[in-house]
């Protein structure tokens, strides 16, 4: 019988008017949303489906993807699609947590807003930067950047896929190390800190002190942490692997790959963009993906899953 993952996309999937034709077909989605906008003092409508500066801006994005994500993977819910694990791209793994009953959408939706106020205040703008680096194994990059102090990986993507984070100075130096060893490319991010690096540490200490006041409920089905690549079964592990999310490494990769040897064979990504399927693609063929992330993506996916 077919296993079906769904995975939720990290900051940098988000783009004006995600989620609006949800909003406008689904009473179920306009509820998320409005209920988003009530609890944070937010137009959330305005955020995400009007062109405006805040969408980037870590502290509003965070909240914003989140929000209409939980709004999809709710209408999905409602047309009887089910998931046997969940998984999400360092951001989305609040929404991977929901989907699978550890926490209220509510409470994703208002713990990444401060999330994301922490993420954004933790380093001074231009100290902190990340590159993508294209075209190198994980083993390499690990071997080069060893000798260079204030430079960690901060993403294992996909296959030859590989995003590099720290301060701005040793990111660079790193940068020219592994285009001499064989880098195809090695691409700047426009970000606005260096996130899962231990530049982040305080981050993640003072998100531990928010997560205390969330709470949490019994998994209904598995999720996959980030940090450890691993299924999570009690719900009692969660809040300090979200503390320590935010400075280490997102072993994405890494996570796809446990699902698949336990049995996943079809994935479905949840948001607005394509990122996931694209890092599917390159990680594995051997397995169905579809995308969710439009009103006619849901009667499409529905009639083919259940």
């Amino acid at each position: 019988m077919s296993k079906i993952a769904f995975m939720f996309p990290g900051q940098g999937a988000q783009k004006a008017g995600m989620g609006k034709d949800f909003y406008e077909q689904s009473e179920t989605a306009r509820q998320v949303i409005d209920s988003a906008s009530e609890l944070l003092g937010i137009d959330m409508k305005e955020l995400c489906f009007e062109e405006n500066d805040r969408l980037d801006q870590t502290e509003y994005t965070q909240a914003a993807l989140v929000t209409v994500c939980m709004a999809m993977e709710h209408v999905l819910r409602e047309r009887g699609l089910k998931a046997d694990v969940t998984a999400g791209l360092s951001l989305g793994e609040y929404c991977a947590i929901a989907s699978a009953g550890g926490m209220s959408t509510e409470d994703a939706i208002t713990t990444v807003r401060k999330r994301g106020i922490l993420m954004q205040n933790a380093v001074p703008g231009g100290k902190g930067s990340m590159a993508a680096v294209l075209g190198l194994t994980g083993d390499v990059i690990e071997n080069v950047i060893e000798g260079i102090d204030g430079v960690s990986i901060a993403n294992y993507n996909c296959p030859g896929q590989i995003v590099i984070t720290g301060w701005k100075e040793s990111v660079e130096k790193a940068s020219e190390a592994l285009k001499e060893a064989g880098a195809k490319r090695v691409l700047p991010l426009n970000v606005s800190g260096p996130f899962h690096s231990p530049m982040l540490k305080e981050a993640g200490e003072e998100l531990g002190k928010v997560l205390e006041n969330v709470k949490v409920t019994p998994l209904e089905i598995p999720y996959v942490t980030n940090v450890t690549a691993e299924y999570v079964k009690d719900i009692e592990d969660t809040k300090a692997l979200l503390a320590k999310q935010v400075a280490s490494s997102v072993r994405w990769q890494q996570s796809v790959e446990n699902m698949i040897a336990q049995g996943v064979d079809t994935f479905v990504e949840i948001g607005p963009g394509k990122t996931l399927a694209g890092f599917m693609r390159k990680i594995s063929r051997d397995v169905k993906v579809y995308n969710v992330g439009t009103w006619e993506d849901v009667d499409k996916v529905v009639s083919k899953l259940c």
